[in-house]
């Protein structure tokens, strides 16, 4: 069976999702939408997508589409999924979720109630090293969890960066969390796996560290530091936009050993629990470190060399399981669950740096 996808919103990651859905034998992007024609008619040409629309019902009542996939600004989530859902429609959403924890769980309630499934764009959790280090916590080589850092950088001179702050209209201005909830879900969604299930205390702090210029002002901060507590385990999340290089890890401490995932050079480094003493034990480390440095580097060539490490390597590894889970009845590749605490961890961090936001 071949599911027919359609897709909703035909801005820059539109691209990315069409050219990982071309590589997969099990589905083919049969429609696209966008409010602004011009937008679908060209990723529709780009593509050679059949069909396009700029009215989203229409696609839907002209169309038998397995799978919408929703790239559209948060606000619109809620409502988009829900008419997908009720025209039979699994779906596949951009991060973040919506536009909060109340929408997102309606949004999920009605995908389940038509008894479709859905899931949301946590790409860079199935890239090969972090499927890697997944294993390695699941085998129970880190031990218990004692804390996690994880750390997002993002360069603001970006094409989105320089999109936003050119247009006192852009959609992420009417965001509760502005910037931060657009991005840092990639950064919560690594702790979250690691947080008991109880009550957390959450301390958020932000600031603006760039320069207004041009006597323009704005409210958006580009600098956040999260500090999460609960059951014995603590996390650190950090946001920068201004730390050079611009990084993208998780650390994470055990009660065996400490792991170090970079999503940016898609490497996963060990530190073991060291056995030898004395001077020797403090030679020992760099050695190790040394090796698997290059045995990384080996696998990310080896990947390299059979096209396995592009870009979107994790989105298309996603794809490919949420349609399998469509195709064979099997469970979604992330749990709703853990979606919903993403969400709420963002909403406390929103409420916190933005307060007159939400008041």
């Amino acid at each position: 069976m071949t599911l027919n996808i359609g897709i909703v919103g035909c801005g820059k990651i539109a691209d990315g999702h069409i050219e990982e859905i071309q590589k997969l034998g099990c589905a083919r992007v049969v429609a696209v939408c966008d409010l602004e024609p011009i937008l679908a008619e060209q990723l529709a040409v780009r593509y050679s997508v059949p069909h396009w629309y700029s009215d989203f019902d229409r696609m839907l009542s002209e169309n038998r589409l397995d799978v919408i996939h929703i790239a559209t600004p948060p606000r619109s989530h809620l409502a988009l999924a829900q008419k997908s859902a009720e025209a039979g429609c699994h779906v596949f959403l951009e991060k973040p979720l919506a536009l909060n924890t109340s929408d997102g769980r309606r949004l999920i309630e009605a995908v389940e109630r038509s008894g479709r499934k859905m899931t949301i764009n946590y790409w860079y959790n199935f890239e090969t090293h972090a499927l890697a280090f997944q294993e390695y916590v699941a085998k129970g080589n880190l031990g218990d969890p004692v804390h996690i850092e994880s750390y997002y950088g993002y360069d603001l001179a970006g094409g989105f960066g320089q999109a936003l702050f050119s247009d006192d209209r852009h959609w992420v201005h009417q965001l509760p969390g502005k910037l931060f909830q657009n991005i840092i879900d990639h950064a919560i969604n690594k702790v979250t796996p690691f947080l008991p299930d109880e009550p957390l205390e959450i301390i958020a702090r932000a600031y603006r560290r760039r320069n207004l210029k041009d006597d323009r002002t704005d409210d958006v901060l580009d600098e956040l530091r999260v500090m999460i507590l609960g059951g014995g385990v603590s996390a650190y999340v950090t946001f920068s936009s201004h730390a050079r290089p611009v990084g993208h890890f998780m650390r994470v401490y055990g009660t065996r050993n400490t792991a170090h995932v970079d999503y940016t050079f898609r490497t996963m480094m060990i530190e073991e629990n060291q056995s030898v003493p004395g001077a020797p034990g403090r030679l020992l480390p760099p050695f190790k470190s040394s090796w698997q440095s290059l045995r990384q580097a080996t696998h990310n060539a080896r990947d390299f060399a059979g096209s396995r490490f592009h870009f979107f390597a994790g989105l298309n590894r996603l794809l490919s399981l949420f349609y399998e889970s469509i195709l064979h009845d099997t469970a979604v590749p992330i749990p709703y669950t853990e979606i919903l605490r993403v969400s709420e961890i963002m909403d406390d961090i929103s409420e916190q740096v933005y307060p007159a936001v939400l008041a």
